[in-house]
């Protein structure tokens, strides 16, 4: 696995491959990589005969009382992790590279009235500094395919709407969520579980199957996620917001709405959980 540092380097290398008529998949991250990352590049090797990987903490979508300082940093665990699946090259730009000029005075992106839902709703600014640093990688690495995990689904249907706004010419990947045996699904966020809320956790995953299966039966949207609150508060944990969507738009469902998605977000202790399942009616 070649690991670079520098835009120049980064653009030879891609040049390179380009001469070589060779296809590239890009798959961008945070690090503090788990099988749900890892999966991201299997997939991105199944669409493409090049895999870049990006490791950079974007300060841009911390919000003033998230703590970017204490987001969990295992650099080496994840260059080994990333050799293990067959990574044909690391970026690992620092903030001076993606923000020159600082990221406050930095040139944005935003997507407007989807990222005001939902988590945008609850972390004000959050998905313009996600769209800003994502244009930003396409940009550098311009990749034919970009793969993306469907836990992140509000993300998901951000950074597609971006391409398709913007004639991006790349082409977004959905991965399915790899889930751990619990039905927690994985996310850097888990390492900050006690074993108890560990315990506690899936009860998120758990109210979002039973919302699918009453929802069959049932078009009462409201009555249904104040049901789904209560068996979530009950169990320990604290809603940040649970709704019905149309799968695409993210507009609130309607009944006439056939192709939904549940999306969904709770505190366990510190932790900040989100999750969702997509149902077709």
């Amino acid at each position: 696995m070649k690991i670079i540092n520098d835009i120049q380097s980064l653009r030879q290398q891609v040049k390179e491959w380009r001469l070589q008529d060779l296809k590239i998949a890009f798959v961008p991250t945070m690090g503090n990589l788990h099988d749900g990352h890892l999966a991201l590049v299997k997939a991105a090797h199944r669409h493409a005969d090049k895999v870049i990987v990006s490791i950079f903490i974007n300060p841009m979508q911390f919000g003033l009382s998230e703590d970017i300082d204490n987001y969990p940093k295992t650099l080496e665990q994840d260059k080994n992790r990333l050799t293990d699946v067959n990574t044909d090259l690391l970026f690992i730009p620092t903030s001076d590279i993606i923000y020159p000029k600082g990221y406050t005075d930095n040139t944005f992106v935003e997507v407007p009235n989807i990222s005001d839902l939902y988590c945008g709703k609850s972390r004000p600014g959050h998905f313009r500094g996600v769209a800003t640093v994502v244009c930003k990688l396409f940009n550098l690495v311009q990749p034919d395919v970009a793969c993306f995990g469907s836990k992140d689904y509000q993300q998901l249907q951000i950074i597609q709407t971006m391409v398709d706004d913007l004639s991006m010419p790349v082409e977004i990947i959905p991965v399915e969520i790899i889930r751990e045996e619990s039905g927690l699904a994985m996310s850097s966020r888990n390492g900050y579980l006690t074993s108890e809320q560990r315990d506690d956790a899936p009860i998120l995953y758990q109210t979002l199957q039973w919302l699918s299966e009453q929802v069959k039966t049932n078009n009462d949207y409201l009555q249904l996620c104040q049901l789904a609150t209560d068996k979530i508060n009950q169990a320990g944990l604290t809603t940040d917001y649970i709704d019905f969507c149309h799968a695409y738009t993210l507009a609130p469902a309607t009944t006439d709405d056939k192709e939904l998605v549940i999306l969904a977000s709770a505190f366990c202790g510190k932790a900040r959980l989100i999750d969702n399942i997509q149902v077709n009616l």
